[in-house]
């Protein structure tokens, strides 16, 4: 496939803070660490200092992949982080089904990709591509369903506490579904079976999902970590039993929100006074503070603080952070120095700065994941037929048609001449008026006024009429677009794997991997 790139700005798809961080714009300076470059990576890894274990670590990894054949790739990147001199780049997401939305294979892609591009910028150092899923996230109606083109599939369960530990007893009519989507191609065989053994082969959701993604992407070395781990949570026990008895964060994140919103820029994420909560077996619930004890929300379970601190001791990974404390966990228990974030992630990040600090944990670079528009064969005809190019595709409908009927008619659609001599025979009609009644300028003024008005209703009327001269062409622009750009939302947002490996199979992905410029900081366009 061929690729082009144009600057995120041009498709109205991005936040204002997330544009303003690419282009370093410095009141923004305070909610982050070094610059998403080359030279400011090398300056985190030579300033990170690792306080974890990393014996723990890789211990973790290897009874985590123990029931998987390990490709040599991985095996290796695994081995590489019991060396000082190794480092992560992550990325996470939610155990989303099927893979589910575009974005998280191009979350996955830019990690391996800006790995890559480190081991060559500084090839003394290893730089391990890292997925985090997102096992102790309990919100399942979020994941349980992926749409595939026009059909959505879904897994109908009841799913309560961590997702990651959801069975996948129940999962064998959404993968019966997705499969007879497939179909019987080639392409559509090999991801099918892919599939079929990743989740009919695990009993539980972090399981199936790690070997689905590991067989996607296992050549290119990507580590994939659950850490939802009594030995994990072991290293982070320390800062949970501060945070919880004294909610630092709470403050901190609150300042930071404020300082955001006093720049100009919304917060995405709100801290609770615990930013905690209570894991075990089906339960996931907030932990909250009252009367001088601590309760589970909507339990019986209760503590005193040093019940607290003992529960905390003995059973770790009992204890969730929620979604401003599990950055903080992340880089407690990885060597990482850059982390792969959509435009929303990279802008709660920022809130989380302040409370890195006060915990003197180091602060990974905030790398925007690429994204990527596929434009297919069908509708890449379309574009030249219509004369509409890749760039001008990302404007609203409304927009694309009312631009295309204009450079595309041979009519006079605007009054702005007529309108400018109306507007003199006006002014020389108050003047006139002047000099026989003071009083009559005014009425000169609104005779003009109501004029103007008209000769702008006119034009609607004759904007309104040439469109239905082209009717068969702009009824093609509104299909382009509602193809490319489906629910008016950026493709990768919408659509699943699946058309895509039935139409390119694996070639699919490593495109992918030759086109992304994670530090290039552009949208990229793939056509075939």
């Amino acid at each position: 496939m061929q690729a082009t790139y144009i600057p995120y700005s041009q498709t109205n798809a991005f936040s204002p803070l997330v544009l303003d961080y690419l282009a370093g714009e410095p009141a923004l300076k305070a909610f982050y660490g070094e610059r998403p470059d080359l030279a400011g990576l090398g300056k985190t890894f030579q300033n990170r200092q690792f306080g974890g274990n990393r014996d723990v670590l890789v211990k973790i990894l290897k009874k985590q992949y123990a029931g998987l054949k390990i490709h040599q790739a991985v095996g290796n990147n695994i081995d590489l982080l019991l060396r000082e001199e190794t480092f992560t780049v992550t990325t996470g997401h939610q155990l989303n089904l099927f893979t589910g939305p575009l974005y998280f294979i191009y979350k996955i892609v830019t990690a391996i990709n800006l790995a890559l591009e480190l081991k060559i910028a500084y090839p003394d150092k290893n730089f391990v591509p890292v997925y985090w899923m997102a096992t102790e996230d309990h919100d399942f109606a979020e994941i349980n369903h992926v749409q595939v083109e026009e059909e959505l599939i879904s897994w109908i369960q009841q799913g309560n506490g961590a997702t990651g530990r959801l069975s996948t007893d129940t999962v064998t009519a959404a993968v019966t579904a997705y499969k007879g989507y497939l179909g019987l191609s080639e392409n559509g065989k090999k991801l099918g079976s892919l599939v079929e053994a990743a989740y009919l082969g695990n009993g539980n959701l972090a399981d199936a999902t790690r070997q689905l993604v590991n067989s996607l992407f296992e050549k290119y070395g990507l580590v994939i970590i659950n850490a939802d781990e009594h030995d994990l949570k072991t290293l982070f026990s320390g800062i949970m039993a501060e945070d919880i008895v004294h909610r630092h964060s709470a403050a901190n994140i609150a300042g930071s929100s404020s300082a955001l919103e006093h720049a100009g820029y919304p917060a995405q994420v709100h801290g609770r006074e615990i930013n905690f909560f209570y894991l075990h077996d089906n339960l996931r619930e907030r932990i909250l503070f009252a009367d001088g004890l601590y309760t589970v929300n909507k339990t019986e379970i209760q503590f005193t603080a040093s019940e607290l601190l003992a529960e905390i001791e003995t059973h770790p990974e009992r204890f969730s952070p929620n979604v401003v404390m599990r950055p903080l966990y992340q880089e407690v228990i990885l060597p990482n120095i850059a982390y792969i974030g959509g435009g929303a992630e990279i802008a709660y990040w920022m809130q989380l700065k302040a409370n890195f600090d006060f915990y003197k944990i180091d602060f990974p670079v905030l790398v925007l994941r690429n994204s990527a528009l596929l434009i297919d064969p069908r509708s890449k005809q379309n574009l030249f037929r219509l004369g509409i190019s890749t760039s001008d595709i990302f404007q609203s409908e409304a927009d694309l048609v009312r631009d295309w009927v204009l450079n595309n008619s041979r009519n006079q659609l605007f009054l702005a001449d007529e309108s400018r001599e109306i507007q003199a025979v006006f002014d020389r009609i108050k003047l006139q008026a002047y000099k026989i009644d003071k009083s009559l300028p005014e009425s000169a003024d609104a005779a003009k006024t109501k004029t103007l008005h008209l000769l702008h209703n006119l034009e609607k009327k004759l904007l309104r009429a040439e469109k239905r001269n082209h009717d068969i062409s702009l009824q093609q622009i509104r299909n382009v677009k509602a193809r490319l750009f489906p629910g008016a939302s950026l493709q990768e947002r919408v659509f699943n794997l699946a058309p895509m490996y039935v139409n390119y199979g694996e070639d699919f992905l490593s495109t992918l991997i030759e086109r992304f410029q994670p530090l290039e900081h552009q949208f990229t366009i793939l056509t075939p």
